[in-house]
C-alpha cells in the first residue's frame, strides 16, 4: 500500500486520510434516524428538544466509538478487501492505539452521560448495543458463523429501544414491532452487499453466506426476510395506533421494495444496487411513519 501523501508513479497525491472513516458514517446516520425514531414513536409528538439532544449525543457517542472499535479489531481482516483500503489507510494513519484509545472513551463518555442525564433503561441499552456490536459480533459471530449476521442485527436495532426509553422507559408493543423491523431488514441489506464482494470476503477468510453457502441459498434467505418486513410494518399500522396513511405507505413501500430486490438480485444480479435500495427503503419507510405521527 502507497503511504498516505504519495503518488502514483509520479501522478497527484493520494488524499489525506479522513477520521471519518473510521467512524463508520452511514452506520451513524442509520443509528440516528433509527434512534429518532423510536423518540418520536414514543412521545407521538416531537421529543423535549432537551432530551432529544442528550439521547442523540449518547448515540452518535456510542455508535461512533463502537465502529471505531470494529475498524481496529478487524484492520487485518480489512486490509485483504480493496473495498476497505481507504478506512484501513486512514486506521494507520491515526495510530491503531489513538483510535482505541478514542473509541473506548466515546463509549464511555456516552454511557455516563446517559447515566447522568436520561435513564437507567437507556444506559444498559447503549452497553448492551455497543458490545454486542463492536465485541460479540466484531470478536466472535462474524469470524465464526455464516449467520453471524442475524445475531449481529440486534445491537443495529438497539437504537430504536434506546430513543423510545429515553421518552418512556416503559416499552410499547410499537416500539417492539418497530424494533424487530429493523432487527430483519439488516440480513437482507448485508447480504445483498456480501454477494457484490464475495470474493473479498472469501479472500479475508469471512464466512459470510454467500462464501459458506453460495448464491442460491442466499438469495433464498434474503427473500424469506425481505418478504417479512411488509407484513411486520403493515402490523405498525394495525398495532401500534398508526393512521392509514402509514398503512397504506408501508403497503406501497413493502411492494415496490421486494419488486425491486427481484430485480437486482435474481434477474441482474446487480447486488450494489440492491444494497443501495434497501436502504433507501429502510429511510423512507422511517420518513413515512415520522410523517404520519407529525400529520395525522
Amino acid at each position: 500500500m502507497i503511504p498516505p501523501g504519495e503518488g502514483r508513479g509520479g501522478g497527484a497525491p493520494l488524499e489525506k486520510p479522513s477520521a471519518v472513516l473510521l467512524v463508520k458514517p452511514g452506520i451513524v446516520a442509520a443509528v440516528t434516524l433509527a434512534g429518532f425514531a423510536g423518540m418520536v414513536l414514543a412521545r407521538r409528538a416531537l421529543p423535549d428538544p432537551g432530551t432529544a439532544l442528550v439521547t442523540l449525543a449518547c448515540l452518535l457517542g456510542a455508535a461512533g466509538g463502537s465502529a471505531a472499535l470494529n475498524t481496529v479489531l478487524d484492520e487485518e481482516m480489512d486490509g485483504k478487501m480493496p473495498r476497505l483500503s481507504r478506512r484501513v489507510a486512514a486506521l494507520r494513519a491515526f495510530g491503531r492505539g489513538k483510535v482505541a484509545v478514542a473509541a473506548v472513551a466515546a463509549i464511555a463518555a456516552s454511557l455516563a452521560l446517559s447515566a447522568y442525564r436520561l435513564n437507567p433503561a437507556v444506559c444498559l441499552l447503549l452497553a448492551a448495543a455497543a458490545a454486542g456490536y463492536a465485541l460479540l459480533y466484531t470478536v466472535v459471530w462474524k469470524r465464526r458463523s455464516p449467520y453471524g449476521t442475524i445475531l449481529g442485527a440486534v445491537p443495529g436495532a438497539l437504537p430504536v429501544l434506546i430513543g423510545y426509553a429515553s421518552m418512556n422507559p416503559r416499552l410499547g408493543i410499537d416500539g417492539v414491532i418497530l424494533f424487530l423491523f429493523l432487527l430483519l431488514w439488516q440480513p437482507p441489506h448485508f447480504w445483498a452487499l456480501a454477494l457484490r464482494h464475495q470474493e473479498e470476503y472469501r479472500a479475508a477468510g469471512v464466512p459470510v453466506l454467500p462464501v459458506a453457502f453460495g448464491e442460491s441459498y442466499t438469495l433464498v434467505l434474503i427473500f424469506l426476510y425481505a418478504a417479512a418486513l411488509l407484513p411486520l410494518s403493515l402490523s405498525l399500522w394495525a398495532l401500534g395506533g398508526l393512521s392509514p396513511f402509514f398503512g397504506g405507505s408501508s403497503f406501497l413501500l413493502g411492494a415496490v421494495f421486494l419488486g425491486v430486490y427481484y430485480r437486482d438480485t435474481v434477474a441482474t444480479r446487480r447486488y450494489g444496487r440492491a444494497f443501495a435500495a434497501s436502504i433507501v427503503y429502510l429511510a423512507l419507510v422511517m420518513l413515512a411513519l415520522l410523517a404520519d405521527i407529525f400529520l395525522f
